[in-house]
């Protein structure tokens, strides 16, 4: 099995989104906020190749938004979906597999693209099937005011009407040897968190359970949460269990971090030490 990080590019979110109920004095030390508090994050991907099997997880933002959509999130720097996937040597057609964490359109958006005229929406990737589990799909599509904003149309819409889309079986087998899955709800309504066994260690794909090194203290809860209490207690086993266990955490969003382990301190579980996917 090989592991390879696909960068989609930087956007940026309100930094009190982003940390809740921490004060910015204390969060903008570890993600330093503009003049307009937002700070930038990530849009990091994962390329699986195991076998015969090429499993994308998660597509980032994708390219089709409006400028005005666009301008509310500041979309810059120079790497992209496409251009990672081509710099190791693969094509969309290569793309066996696209596994997606959830379906917010910074998780996703990469799955669908404008036809060649930009007449109408195609599958980024044609021979790939897309995977994501039918109780997520159906909060997603049947979504509530406080996340409609979050499950675009154009996202979800196409993945529907095509035949391309399977479910796994919620808290069933993953339908991929490569990798377990981990469900948890407080972000979302079961998010799936890929769980890898790789070069004698478990990687954690961290999805929005843990964004970036700057929320592994355990109250620094999104905003965006939909159960913030259940994300406490989720990170709470989570974080416990990877110090125990020596987890490798593969980060999303965080704006320079790829990885991380964590230890147990004094003041409760918090950073061992950072490194790239490429290093381990």
């Amino acid at each position: 099995m090989k592991l390879y990080t696909i960068d989609t590019g930087l956007f940026k979110l309100d930094g009190g989104a982003m940390f809740g109920v921490v004060p910015k004095t204390i969060w903008q030390k570890t993600n330093p906020a503009d003049e307009n508090n937002l700070c930038t994050w990530a849009m990091r991907c994962l390329l699986v190749e195991d076998g015969d099997k090429l499993i994308l997880i998660d597509t980032g933002i994708g390219t089709k938004m409006n400028p005005k959509q666009a301008s509310y999130y500041y979309l810059h720097g120079e790497d992209s979906l496409m251009a990672s996937i081509r710099k190791l040597g693969f094509g969309a057609e290569d793309i066996t597999d696209v596994f997606h964490t959830h379906l917010h359109f910074d998780h996703c958006g990469g799955s669908v693209n404008y036809n060649s005229d930009r007449t109408k929406f195609e599958l980024t990737f044609p021979r790939a099937t897309y995977w994501t589990n039918p109780d997520h799909f159906q909060w997603a599509t049947e979504p509530n005011a406080r996340e409609k904003a979050s499950f675009l149309k154009e996202n979800i819409q196409p993945l529907a009407n095509s035949n391309q889309l399977q479910f796994t079986e919620v808290n069933g087998s993953s339908p991929f040897p490569a990798f377990n899955i981990r469900y948890v709800n407080g972000h979302t309504d079961k998010m799936m968190l890929p769980v890898i066994s790789y070069k004698e260690h478990t990687l954690v794909y961290m999805a929005d359970l843990l964004p970036s090194v700057g929320h592994l203290p355990v109250p620094y809860v999104m905003g965006y949460d939909t159960r913030p209490l259940l994300t406490l207690e989720e990170k709470t086993s989570f974080l416990q269990e990877a110090a125990d266990q020596n987890y490798i955490l593969f980060f999303e969003h965080d704006p320079e971090y790829e990885c991380c382990t964590v230890k147990h301190t004094d003041r409760g579980v918090r950073l061992n030490e950072t490194f790239r996917l490429a290093d381990i």
